[in-house]
C-alpha cells in the first residue's frame, strides 16, 4: 500500500499531455534556484559552455552546475540536478 493508503496509480505515460505543454514554451524564461548557492533566476542569465559535446550552463553566482544538455541525432539528454526546481511560466 502506499504512503496516501491506495494502490491506485498510472504509468508515466499520464504525464505525455502535462510535460509537451510545458516544454513547449521559451525554457529562457523558466526561474530557478541553485542547489550550491541558493541564487535564484531565469535560465537566460545561467553562464553557458559550449566547448564540449553539449551545453553546461553554470550558476552566474557560484559556478555550480546547474544544467547540462547533449544532444545526438536522435535523442537529447537533459541534466538538471543542479537545480533546486524550476517555475515554468505558461502562455494564458
Amino acid at each position: 500500500m502506499s504512503a496516501q493508503g491506495t494502490d491506485a496509480y498510472t504509468d508515466g505515460n499520464a504525464l505525455a499531455g502535462p510535460l509537451r505543454e510545458i516544454f513547449a514554451v521559451d525554457m529562457t524564461a523558466a526561474v530557478g534556484r541553485c542547489v550550491g548557492c541558493g541564487l535564484t533566476g531565469p535560465v537566460a542569465s545561467l553562464r553557458v559552455y559550449d566547448h564540449a559535446p553539449g551545453l553546461v550552463a553554470r550558476c552566474p553566482g557560484c559556478d555550480t552546475v546547474i544544467m547540462r544538455l547533449v544532444r545526438g541525432p536522435s535523442a537529447a539528454w537533459l541534466d538538471l540536478r543542479g537545480s533546486v526546481g524550476m517555475r515554468i511560466p505558461l502562455p494564458d
